[in-house]
């Protein structure tokens, strides 16, 4: 989900007086986290998408739906277009799916090319979601490069979601993780791996471990290293690099408030966090987080680029194309 506090506008140093958009990153960009639809699963479309990629230097993006749909509930005036935006309750929508694949077939095969739409629209917690995935890979085979982002453990979502909290180790995503393995898959999961109330140590990094262990062959993609609003535990670098060090496949995604909290707070890039990108650059991909809102593509990922300054050019490459590249779209198949 977007950063709030950024503008999408600079000063322009040629004329005074003037604002300018902010273009993107100063590096070509894989987005590997990109909403193209809202909570109340409406898209600006592929056109409005691809137009907002060119302008904010975004060469390929990974992009999904939401599994989830807001209710209008009719106590609310006003219709809701996020998940905060009300009390209102939220239910598993099966047919976002559908608005992406149809988003990719609507745009012509070179534009096509440059996206790597995933299949998000099940319910972790029920044994049959496995058959909407397999449902969707197969009416649609010549569009899916993976599977999220599944939305596990994630603060007010959960409590405002109906039906049992979604979490990692649920054993009717067992099979879900068993087709993505057969297939060559990622997975990409929000799980967060602590609760709000509870900041000295991670009550949930067991369940995210759990399917680790148990699926050695899948490929998982963590989203924003396992956080989320107003949660946080102590020695957070310390964690993520145990989990890299352990799980060999694990590949984890710097985005949302993860970078502004965690990895660059204050816009100051982390010493502790450089040394682990380093380290790990060919398992860490950026994102912008969005859900829709296209025209604030570039500076969301623009805000990057004091971290990407002062990495080494190899792992700035792999955090700005290489690991998304070869993550999503290793397995693809040419698109027609």
């Amino acid at each position: 989900m977007p950063n709030e506090t950024i503008t999408t506008w600079a000063r322009d140093a040629g004329k005074p007086g003037t604002l300018a958009p902010l273009r993107g990153s100063r590096y070509p960009m894989v987005d590997a986290h990109l909403h193209v639809v809202n909570f109340v699963q409406q898209t600006p479309g592929g056109e409005a998408l691809i137009e907002a990629m060119d302008r904010a230097n975004v060469e390929r993006a990974v992009i999904f739906g939401l599994p989830v749909a807001k209710i209008w509930s009719e106590h609310d005036r006003e219709a809701p277009d996020y998940y905060l935006a009300n009390d209102s309750r939220c239910y598993y929508y099966a047919a976002t799916d559908v608005i992406v694949a149809e988003l990719v077939r609507s745009l012509p095969a070179e534009q096509r090319e440059r996206l790597y739409p995933l299949i998000c629209g099940f319910n972790p917690t029920d044994h049959m979601g496995v058959r909407d995935v397999k449902l969707m890979y197969e009416r649609y085979p010549d569009v899916w490069s993976g599977i999220g982002e599944v939305l596990l453990r994630h603060d007010d979502l959960t409590a405002l979601t109906y039906g049992e909290p979604a979490r990692a180790n649920n054993r009717a995503l067992w099979p879900v993780y068993e087709f993505a393995a057969e297939h060559d898959l990622p997975v990409l999961l929000h799980q967060n791996v602590t609760s709000v109330s509870k900041s000295d140590h991670p009550v949930y990094l067991f369940e995210l471990e759990e399917a680790l262990r148990d699926f050695p062959r899948t490929r998982f993609v963590l989203a924003h290293c396992g956080i989320s609003r107003r949660v946080n535990v102590p020695f957070y670098h310390q964690m993520v690099q145990r989990l890299l060090e352990q799980y060999p496949l694990l590949v984890v995604d710097y985005s949302w408030i993860i970078f502004d909290e965690i990895i660059c707070p204050g816009g100051e890039p982390s010493e502790e966090w450089l040394a682990l990108t380093e380290q790990y650059s060919d398992r860490i991909c950026l994102g912008s987080d969005l859900v829709t809102r296209f025209e604030r593509l570039g500076p969301e990922l623009h805000r990057y680029d004091v971290f990407l300054d002062q990495l080494s050019e190899e792992a700035r490459a792999n955090l700005c194309r290489d690991t998304a590249d070869r993550v999503y779209g290793g397995n693809r198949e040419q698109i027609a």
